[in-house]
């Protein structure tokens, strides 16, 4: 992999978890119930990834459509799942169930990656994803003082399909790179909204409600999908869900800032654990990458000097 490829990668998947962690202040934002509020999501996402379909290649549209294949279509249907079983779980177990479940992604992704595709997962990714995970603990710590009792196993194994479904949408954007996922991702919000529509109340969003919830579909998950599409390909399945951990750090921050809801210190303490875990990677990375190119570029040098008059 060109060192230039995976720090887009990496670049492409950050920008992903940075739109996708704008959702909760949406969400607070927007006066619909939660089934409303992914029903216009989905409708207004799918909308949206249609049409930058249609603008990208034009009268081809539909031929993109029909010849996404299994791969786009199994793509799709992860998403899918992930976002209706996200929904089932909050109403079936506490949040810090849901969010240490779903932190165990990047293991799942790291595990899918090396079993499906034969691709090793670094030591100092593990490691990474170790700590990622200590600090997602520490981030929601305070819930388990205020509703320790109040899981469920059912919501705890819907959590657990959440975590897998995006673990396996990850290594299918990795595995089918030349695919168009595009589609599938307007696929994946249509029937998001197709499942949401039995216990959605369209009518009940207002005019104010329903711009919320375009942006919602368009900017914080359409465009979120597009990112996340590209760049996922670009670099390791295991990094690729380390990093969209992104998420869940900036999710609290966005919530204080705009409506001054102070996420705790174990949020605080918590997430700067879980940054410190994706900048260390990264720059070590970017730093091993950069070691690796610089004898090339020697050789390159010396072989333009043998060859000059």
């Amino acid at each position: 992999m060109r060192s230039d490829e995976g720090q887009r990668g990496r670049l492409l998947v950050a920008a992903a978890a940075v739109c996708w962690s704008t959702g909760g202040l949406i969400a607070r934002l927007a006066d619909t119930d939660p089934w409303t509020t992914v029903f216009w999501r989905g409708i207004f996402c799918a909308a949206f990834l249609v049409s930058v379909t249609a603008l990208r290649e034009g009268r081809r549209t539909r031929d993109v459509f029909l010849g996404m294949g299994g791969a786009g279509l199994a793509m799709a249907a992860c998403f899918a799942i992930a976002s209706t079983c996200f929904i089932m779980a909050l109403h079936r177990t506490t949040v810090a169930n849901v969010l240490i479940i779903q932190s165990l992604s990047p293991f799942m992704a790291g595990l899918l990656g090396w079993a499906w595709m034969g691709e090793r997962v670094a030591a100092r990714t593990w490691i990474a994803m170790g700590v990622a995970l200590v600090g997602s603990g520490i981030m929601v710590s305070r819930y388990f003082y205020t509703a320790a009792a109040t899981g469920s196993i059912g919501g705890d194994l819907l959590a657990f399909t959440v975590a897998l479904a995006f673990a396996v949408a990850t290594v299918l954007l990795r595995r089918h790179r030349r695919v168009p996922m595009l589609p599938a991702a307007a696929l994946a919000a249509a029937l998001a909204s197709l499942v949401a529509a039995a216990g959605a109340r369209p009518g009940s969003a207002d005019a104010g409600d329903l711009l919320l919830l375009a942006l919602f579909g368009s900017g914080q998950l359409g465009l979120g999908m597009i990112l996340f599409t590209t760049g996922a390909r670009r670099i390791p399945v295991a990094e690729a869900a380390l990093i969209a951990v992104l998420e869940s750090v900036l999710g609290p921050v966005w919530v204080w800032l705009a409506i001054g809801e102070n996420p705790g210190l174990p949020s605080l303490v918590g997430g700067a654990i879980v940054l410190a875990a994706l900048a260390g990677h990264t720059l070590t990375d970017l730093r091993l990458e950069s070691r690796a190119a610089a004898p090339q570029s020697g050789s390159g040098s010396r072989n333009r000097s043998s060859t000059g008059t």
